[in-house]
């Protein structure tokens, strides 16, 4: 079985408006999602993440590290949460993707971890 990175997206300047019940609403989709992929032994690992202001970027690629705060990508959208799988091809990762997708209601990246040949 491949492992893929199923990547949660979401506009970070919206998010923080998104109301308490509908927050509420998608906790319960995601836990029922976590759930079903838990029990078809697809789930590896998962988490969500704190907002991109928590973020921290080292750089080492030129020797000495340089630490700045603050997100590596200036972009309007960025990555909330994420799972893990493993799932016997692309397309049943697309299938849970979709799933995902409709639990945390925002789009889902896909891509497969290198040295799965699978895809």
């Amino acid at each position: 079985m491949a492992q893929y990175l199923l990547s949660v997206w979401h506009d970070d300047q919206n998010f923080p408006q998104t109301s308490p019940e509908d927050m509420d609403r998608m906790f319960a989709q995601v836990g029922a999602f976590n759930e079903e992929l838990q029990g078809a032994g697809s789930w590896v690992f998962a988490g969500g993440l704190h907002p991109i202001t928590t973020a921290t970027v080292v750089d080492a690629s030129k020797g000495e590290p340089v630490i700045t705060g603050g997100p590596y990508a200036e972009s309007k959208e960025q990555m909330g949460g994420f799972w893990v799988i493993e799932a016997a091809n692309l397309e049943e990762a697309l299938e849970w993707a979709r799933k995902g997708s409709a639990a945390c209601e925002g789009p889902v990246e896909v891509r497969p971890f290198q040295g799965d040949d699978d895809t």
